[in-house]
């Protein structure tokens, strides 16, 4: 999905990444990344967040090296550099280093605005990541992932998958890898009803419904069921954090609001809204900020903080489950 102008390689001396989309920033980065070190093997990568790249540091970085080493300098959120800064990065764009790849992040907006036209006059490589904000978008994004993979899926497969999955390009993305990984030939409508809704394959998303539910026992047997099944432990902490947020977003979203207006304004579809709305019945505030916390604790664990990841979703779920009952007297 994401778009290219100026030239497509990858290993151009430098490549811009535009937008606020997440997950295809990363997949900007990765691609540079990926040709740098199918080139060099060797590739030095430097990832650098805005506050790491003070005044010199790019001149420190992208100095020739005794063992020329191909070397790719990934800058992100740079509209937040310091204004001395930029001033190294226009300095740069107008003589890159040889063997060099540097990658700025942009948000795109009108902060660092100097920064993006300059890129731009010295000819960088763009790769356009914006926010997918209309359900069209997110279901060519789910197409395009499907073609990319190599497989086939029914336009009904495309739909479902966005209705059930919703605005989180990541999930989407992991959803489209685990279809085509359990499933041969074209995936159709059924097949996604039979992974994402029902009891017979639960997924992560029935351990997140459960769980915020308040139904501990039943979260908890989900759980060990999507485990077995092969749901990578990652996919079940985004799951837990969508709902938890779902709920404090609608929880703080005016009284009253229509279905229609409110998914719009929260970027869900029209009938989780009525979902989250049974959900929420029995949270407090302070459940959501107990619950959010408890999973981000699980994500650190699944993620390499933790010796036992089975054992952080089993907490996170039993918490979350606990915090859906604590607005009930």
């Amino acid at each position: 999905m994401a778009k290219k102008t100026t030239t497509d390689d990858p290993l151009a001396p430098v490549t811009l990444a535009v937008g606020q989309e997440d997950l295809l920033l990363d997949r900007a980065v990765q691609q540079v990344v990926a040709a740098a070190r199918a080139a060099d093997p060797d590739t030095d990568v430097r990832d650098l967040a805005p506050d790491a790249l003070q005044p010199g540091t790019l001149a420190e970085l992208t100095s020739p090296s005794l063992f020329a080493e191909r070397k790719v300098v990934v800058v992100r959120s740079a509209q937040d550099l310091s204004a001395d800064t930029i001033k190294d990065v226009k300095g740069y764009l107008a003589a890159p280093a040889e063997e060099i790849t540097l990658v700025l992040l942009h948000a795109g907006g009108a902060k660092g605005k100097g920064l993006l036209d300059a890129a731009r006059k010295a000819g960088a490589r763009e790769v356009a990541c914006p926010k997918m904000t209309k359900p069209a978008d997110r279901l060519a994004f789910v197409r395009s992932e499907f073609r990319a993979i190599g497989r086939s899926a029914t336009p009904e497969a495309c739909q479902a998958l966005v209705d059930a999955i919703g605005s989180d390009l990541r999930e989407l993305a992991s959803a489209c890898t685990q279809l085509t990984a359990d499933v041969e030939g074209t995936i159709d409508e059924a097949i996604v009803g039979r992974y994402y809704t029902g009891r017979a394959e639960a997924s992560s998303f029935t351990v997140a419904d459960r769980a915020v539910e308040g139904r501990a026992a039943e979260a908890l047997e989900a759980l060990r069921w999507a485990l077995g099944t092969g749901v990578a432990p990652v996919l079940i902490t985004s799951a837990l954090a969508q709902g938890v947020r779902s709920i404090g977003k609608l929880a703080s979203a005016p009284r009253g609001a229509r279905p229609g207006d409110l998914a719009r304004e929260l970027g869900m579809p029209p009938w989780k809204i009525d979902r989250v709305r049974q959900q929420m019945r029995g949270w407090s505030a302070d459940g959501v900020a107990m619950a959010l916390r408890a999973v981000a604790d699980a994500d650190a664990g699944v993620k390499g903080g933790g010796d036992d990841p089975e054992y952080a979703l089993e907490k996170a779920v039993v918490a979350v489950a606990r915090a859906a009952r604590s607005g009930r007297g």
